[in-house]
Parts: structure tokens; sequence; C-alpha cells
């Protein structure tokens, strides 16, 4: 079989290997907290503002490809169950320039993610002192990775058990709140083709974070098996939830007001006639955040170490450490660099920023998926099709600026590639 330990990745346990301790469990609750965060939270307001009434056609949107995205991520993973996602099926697949692109969209668009998500925690937990929680928040999840996974995993699964709990309560004051309409989720004539491909790859922000099961490969038990069950389980729960929050939001405060609102489950709650609700939101929103910040540096941070152990990035940041088995010192640079920008950015850029580096990065995964063979575990050839198409749609159809700067940091990672096969070329 075409070895996930080619080109310097190491599957094994060794110096450099990871440790395998998570099991099915684990590594949908891994998922959970990646997806079910900050992203339910802080996108439904600037999703709604560019789909209006057609909201929950872009979710839809949204679902499939994200469905598309995971199965071909599942198979790719089982068959090649070491660190770095994307990174490892590109370059093995499509050659080393796809894969290293892959890695490079990924951790551009998902360092700037963890800054969202640390941001959010801020203008959550201490609006006026955001910035300061969000640099605070980083550094101490930093902190919790270089741990060990295991003990990540266990605070995954409690964040995850209160997140849903603070759902399940915004769902059922605005339902029983007396004030829903239904016909306030029915698509309008604001609702324009444009303006739900923007929504849907806007959303995509908040379902994106399976890619943490993947890019956990190396430290999976019987991955073939792992991962093809965790992915799916773990988004379907995802738009279960995310479809019941997004239809009693809407049908409370319609697709205008939601559009307005800086915290719309907040003021769901609130204008359903259950104010004493507001704070409970507000620290499941930071507590969501927290969750989805500590999932997404862990795997930021296992495919800043596959990129580093072939010299994609400096190769000190291949280190695992001997006694904990994280890549401490890739675990330390992305969490650095993720408060730096915490320290600096905003949450909605970060957010267009982050959705066009990650849909660039499933397009390859696609792309990656519809060279397996039936005998290698290849989907039906229609869902890394759509799933190719799909990603390439809603990239182009993000904000402007998103797309811009998206397409310029994407350049300037190819330009350095350049440089550097250059200067190994030469005698």
């Amino acid at each position: 079989m075409a070895g996930a330990a080619g080109g310097g990745v190491n599957s094994g346990a060794g110096d450099n290997g990871l440790r395998r301790r998570l099991g099915v469990f684990d590594a949908v609750v891994i998922g959970l907290g990646s997806m079910i965060g900050a992203g339910v939270f802080a996108a439904l307001a600037p999703a709604a503002r560019a789909a209006g009434s057609g909201l929950l056609i872009g979710l839809a949107v949204a679902a499939v490809v994200a469905y598309c995205n995971a199965t071909s991520s599942a198979r790719l993973a089982a068959r090649y169950p070491a660190s770095g996602g994307t990174y490892v099926y590109g370059r093995e697949r499509l050659g080393e320039f796809w894969g290293y692109l892959a890695g490079w969209s990924f951790v551009i668009g998902k360092t700037a993610s963890c800054a969202a998500m640390a941001l959010t925690v801020g203008a959550y937990a201490w609006p006026g002192q955001a910035h300061a929680v969000a640099v605070g928040a980083v550094v101490a999840l930093t902190a919790v990775n270089c741990l060990g996974v295991q003990k990540s995993a266990w605070l995954t699964r409690a964040i995850v058990a209160v997140v849903l709990a603070v759902l399940a309560a915004v769902v059922t004051a605005c339902l029983t709140g007396g004030v829903v309409q239904a016909s306030r989720m029915a698509p309008g004539s604001d609702a324009t083709v444009g303006g739900v491909l923007q929504a849907a790859g806007l959303l995509f922000f908040a379902f994106a974070g399976y890619a943490r099961i993947a890019t956990l490969g190396e430290e999976v038990r019987e991955p073939a098996r792992t991962i093809p069950r965790a992915v799916p389980v773990a988004l379907g729960i995802t738009l279960i939830v995310y479809a019941a929050v997004g239809m009693a939001v809407l049908s409370v405060l319609g697709p205008a007001r939601l559009a307005d609102a800086t915290a719309p489950l907040a003021e769901a709650v609130r204008a359903a006639g259950a104010p004493a609700l507001v704070p409970v939101v507000r620290a499941g929103a930071a507590v969501a955040a927290l969750g989805s910040l500590l999932a997404l540096l862990l795997g930021v941070s296992r495919t800043t170490l596959a990129m580093a152990r072939d010299r994609h990035l400096p190769h000190v940041l291949a280190a695992v450490h001997p006694r904990f088995g994280v890549p401490h010192r890739a675990e330390v640079a992305v969490g650095a660099v993720a408060a730096l920008v915490a320290a600096t950015g905003d949450v909605r850029g970060a957010i267009g920023f982050s959705s066009f580096g990650v849909l660039l990065y499933y397009a390859i995964a696609n792309a990656a998926a519809l060279t397996l063979t039936p005998e290698e575990g290849r989907p039906l050839r229609a869902v890394p099709v759509l799933g190719l198409a799909g990603c390439l749609v809603l990239a182009v159809a993000l904000p402007v600026p998103s797309v811009l700067a998206g397409a310029a940091v994407a350049l300037l990672g190819a330009a350095a590639y350049g440089l550097r096969r250059g200067r190994t070329a030469r005698p």
C-alpha cells in the first residue's frame, strides 16, 4: 500500500511518532468540540446578512459540501492514518506541491480560526477586554495541549456537554416563548443565489471541525475503522444541532433582526421572553469558543508537525515531547502566532479568511479522493466531484476582501514553495 510513512511522515510511535490513544468516542467528541463551537454563536448573523430569508438554504448547502468533504477525508484518512490530513493525502495522491498547498492553506486558515475563536471568548466573557482575554485563552489552551492529547480529549468532552445543554436551552426557550412565526423561515425575495452561496461559505466555517479527526490519524486506535465511523457521526450530530438552533432563532428574530444582532442567540432568548437565560448563553458561547480553540490548536499543530517533518516548515518544529508524546514545539509556535493575531485581529474578517483557506484545503482533499481505486475504498465518484466543485464555488462566493486576501496568501505560499524547490535543485 502507498505508505502513509512516505515522504518523511512517520506513523509509528518511535522518537518522532505520536501515541495511539483515542477511540471512536473520543474522536467524535474532538470533532464535535471543533464544530459545535463559536460558529453557531458567531456565524449566523453574517450569514443572515448575506442570505436574508435564505439562511436555512445556505445552511443546507454548507452541510452537503461538508458531507462530501467529510466522506472523502474519512476514506483518505483510513488509508493514510498519519498526522497532517490533506497535506499527506495531497502529497501521496496528487504530488508534493498539492500536498504542500493543502497544508499551507490549512495552517494559515486555521490559525486565523484560532484567533477568531479566541476573540469570541473575549467578546462574550469580557467585552471591554476582549483582546486581552483572547490572548490569555490561547496561552492557557496551548499549555493544556502541551500536556498531552488525552487531557485535551477529556476537557473537550466536558466543554461539548456544557455547550449542548446551553443550545438545548436556547431552542426550548425560543420555541416555547410564544413569539415564534414559522413564516420567518420561508425564503423570500431577499434570498438571492449569490447571497445563499456566500452564506453557505460563511457557515462552512462552523462545519469544518471534522478535519480535526483526520489530522489526529496518528493518535487514534485502529484508524481504518475509527476515522470513517467518527467523521460522519460528528458531522451528523452537528447538522442536527445547527438546524435546530438556526430554525429556532430565525423563527423568533426573523432574517433582518438576526442579521443586525451582535449576539444572536442571546438576542433570541431575550426576544422569546427569557432574559434570565442571557448570561447563561453568554457563558455558553465563551465555553463553546474555548472548545473550538482547543481542538483547532490541536489540529493545526499536527499539520505543522507533518510539514516540519518534510522541511516545508522549520524542521525544529518536528520534535515530539518524550514524556507527553505531543509535538510541543509546533504547539507553542501555532499558539504564539494565534495569540499575536488575536491581539490585533477582527472576528468577522477572520471567519471569511479562514473559510477561503479551508475550502481550498478540502478542494484538494476531494481531488485526492478521486484518485482512489475501489479497492482502496474510493467513495461513490459523485461525492468527491460534488465536493470539489462545491468548495471552489463557495470559496469564490465569499466576501470580496476574504477572497482577495485568501488568494494572495495562497499565491505567497506557492511562491515560497517554488523558491525552495529552486534552491534545492541547484548543484
